[in-house]
């Protein structure tokens, strides 16, 4: 407050009760308390700063700031902060929470209707629950298919076909939940399972491994690898696939016949963070129907809730996923995240080398 305008107010008051009251407005102003809130960059990130956020900032009087990222880096930024961490709320795909969780990053989920709301099988034991469904599959470019005059992928191991060679882009095992579920799934074919990987790294090489094109770090180059036509084809979720396909990228998702892989993109409030009340008010705002159908609306979040509303334009979307996720494949996240420091290192060693 500069001179003129603290001079003013203290000019119209006394000391008493009628001082307070002014002052009153002034001082919640300056105290308003700021959430922060980790979550994927880009696209997700604007959908939620711009759509979904502000109906909690206003009922609540707090600011809610993003921080971007990849779930990685978000755990490595709440990791690193975890005596005093700054984030309050943090979105992360399912497997990295179950990681999350295990160090001890994650407050226990206080009880609230939409919490309530969301079935059993969306929430990750007590600490975590799913903010939109998803899974894991196959990607293809349509122009380059029809251009070829390929049929469209139907099976995981379409990535080994010859026709692909050097036409396939695979996110890195190492750094990528849809690298570590296009390998997971390709090692089950191969008769393997999440206790015994050998097949898959045995039978890589001259299979998918041969078709190869990159392997990239995240999916945030593959917009750029479908506008060259580098890319034919690559594992992806359907909402992705959305996205890409709303920005003019001549894309489509295809279901394995396999199944799919189940990745749900989680939430938990973060432990010992500055503002615990309002961090679980937040997160379970998130979880709301209005919330999640905003989400669907404008970002085609596929929601958790199964009381969210839908339209014209999301029911498709929505009753689509179901019949994914009938198929789907639910990950042993926690036997995978105990081996993953060793297979991230073989696959870096033997794969990426």
């Amino acid at each position: 407050m500069n001179n003129v305008k603290r001079s003013a107010l203290f000019g119209f008051c006394s000391l008493g009760s009628a001082c307070l009251g002014a002052l009153l407005p002034v001082t919640q102003a300056l105290a308003e308390p700021t959430l922060y809130l980790g979550m994927n960059g880009g696209t997700m990130e604007r959908l939620y700063a711009d759509k979904v956020l502000p109906a909690f900032e206003k009922a609540n009087n707090v600011k809610v700031v993003i921080v971007p990222g990849t779930s990685a880096d978000i755990l490595a930024k709440v990791q690193a902060s975890k005596g005093n961490p700054q984030m309050h709320v943090m979105f992360l795909d399912d497997g990295i929470m179950y990681r999350a969780i295990a160090m001890g990053l994650c407050d226990k989920l206080e009880d609230s209707p939409p919490l309530a709301q969301i079935p059993a099988k969306g929430r990750i034991k007590d600490q975590a629950v799913a903010v939109s469904l998803g899974v894991t599959g196959l990607a293809y470019n349509t122009r380059l298919f029809k251009e070829k005059g390929w049929s469209a992928p139907t099976s995981w191991m379409d990535l080994a076909d010859p026709r692909f060679k050097d036409k396939v882009v695979f996110q890195s095992m190492a750094s990528s939940t849809f690298g570590l579920h296009g390998f997971l799934m390709f090692n089950r074919i191969q008769g393997g399972s999440e206790t015994d990987v050998e097949p898959g790294f045995k039978a890589w090489p001259n299979t998918i491994g041969r078709n190869v094109l990159e392997y990239i770090p995240s999916s945030a180059k593959i917009s750029e690898m479908l506008q060259t036509d580098e890319a034919a084809l690559f594992p992806l979720t359907p909402t992705q696939v959305t996205a890409l396909k709303l920005k003019g990228m001549p894309v489509e998702y295809a279901q394995p016949k396999e199944g799919a892989v189940v990745l749900n993109v989680a939430e938990c409030a973060v432990a010992k963070n500055s503002e615990p009340e309002l961090a679980q008010k937040l997160a379970a705002f998130l979880l709301t129907p209005e919330a999640q159908a905003i989400a669907l609306e404008e970002g085609d979040q596929i929601p958790s809730n199964p009381n969210t509303p839908t339209t014209e334009k999301t029911g498709g979307q929505v009753q689509a996923m179901k019949q994914y996720l009938e198929t789907a494949i639910a990950v042993d996240w926690d036997q995978v995240n105990e081996q993953r420091p060793a297979w991230n290192a073989r696959w870096n060693r033997s794969i990426e080398r």
